[in-house]
């Protein structure tokens, strides 16, 4: 048996192949080519979808369903986007245009939420009943799977993770409120915040990191200025690993998942991100005992997770 899961962007759609091993055989990808209609995107998802299950040695006739993992407030029950900022879709009924394109039914999930499901059921929270997944990128995304379900809450726009306020008053972010972990937390945080450091420390070894020019300055030049002993760099790294553990902390206290995954660039860092960062986090949280602990990892799949996800959505415990 086999399952289709599309992962819709505003660069690229993404569809996949998927078996019930949740193994991608298959995968093809388009640019979305925004801004245009919903109808025009929508056909070509169903066109990538195609050209995936040919791809894949396969026709449609083998596909038990289809699911899609999107941007913004995605109604399950209805199959309509009602809201996404960044495709610019007010109640798009993307559910019911791509079931008429492809002729299966069709899932649809958050795409944060889709991409946790799939490090759920196939990454770090394998073999796990809960699973708590962040993603450290231009913002802070969010997925929270408890026994196998997604939640999303009655508007389906919950588990919005990094709009959880970790300092009042603290830095503006983009939603509207002040001090939120996205706004310290994501990669573009730890950018500005290194830019800061740089420009009080005109002597850094970051600036020869970035040869001179603060514009080249990314999620790493902090973590490679650390490496060769720069006294700023570590600062910095410091105090952002200390906000996200904030952040990481009442994620913990609040939903208790096995695993809790962090995704994201900044990830590459392994163990110099993820055993300074437990350190923090392991004081703030309820569990004491050592078996009960969550278990900070980073994200096994990638990419792929939110495809492996949409393609399981059918399958979701309901």
């Amino acid at each position: 048996m086999y399952y289709i899961g599309i992962d819709l962007g505003g660069t690229n759609i993404v569809a996949g192949v998927v078996n019930e091993k949740y193994e991608i055989v298959a995968k093809e990808k388009t640019k979305t080519k925004l801004p245009r209609s919903a109808e025009e995107v929508i056909a070509d998802m169903a066109l990538v979808a195609k050209k995936a299950v040919a791809t894949a040695g396969l026709t449609m006739d083998d596909i038990e369903s289809v699911g899609v993992g999107t941007p913004g407030t995605a109604n399950k029950e209805t199959g309509i986007v009602e809201y996404s900022n960044n495709l610019k879709w007010d109640n798009v009924d993307l559910a019911g245009i791509l079931e008429k394109e492809l002729n299966k039914k069709v899932f649809i999930e958050n795409d944060a939420n889709a991409a946790a499901f799939g490090e759920y059921l196939a990454g770090a929270g394998k073999g796990h009943n809960s699973l708590v997944a962040i993603t450290l990128g231009t913002g802070v995304g969010g997925g929270v799977i408890l026994d196998g379900k997604i939640l999303t809450g009655f508007s389906y726009a919950g588990a919005e993770l990094g709009h959880a306020v970790i300092a009042v008053d603290g830095e503006p972010c983009t939603c509207g409120r002040k001090g939120c972990l996205e706004a310290y937390a994501s990669a573009t945080a730890l950018i500005k915040q290194t830019q800061r450091a740089m420009i009080n420390d005109k002597y850094s070894s970051m600036w020869e990191i970035v040869d001179g020019d603060i514009t080249k300055v990314n999620g790493k030049t902090a973590f490679d200025g650390m490496r060769v002993n720069d006294e700023t760099a570590k600062a910095v790294v410091d105090n952002y690993i200390t906000y996200l553990g904030v952040g990481i902390a009442n994620m913990i206290n609040i939903f208790q998942p096995e695993v809790l995954c962090i995704g994201g660039g900044i990830c590459k860092e392994g163990d110099t991100l993820i055993k300074p960062l437990t350190e923090k986090v392991n004081p703030q949280t309820y569990a004491r005992k050592e078996e009960n602990r969550t278990k900070v990892v980073v994200a096994q799949l990638g990419n792929d997770a939110g495809v492996i996800g949409a393609a399981m959505l059918g399958t979701e415990i309901k």
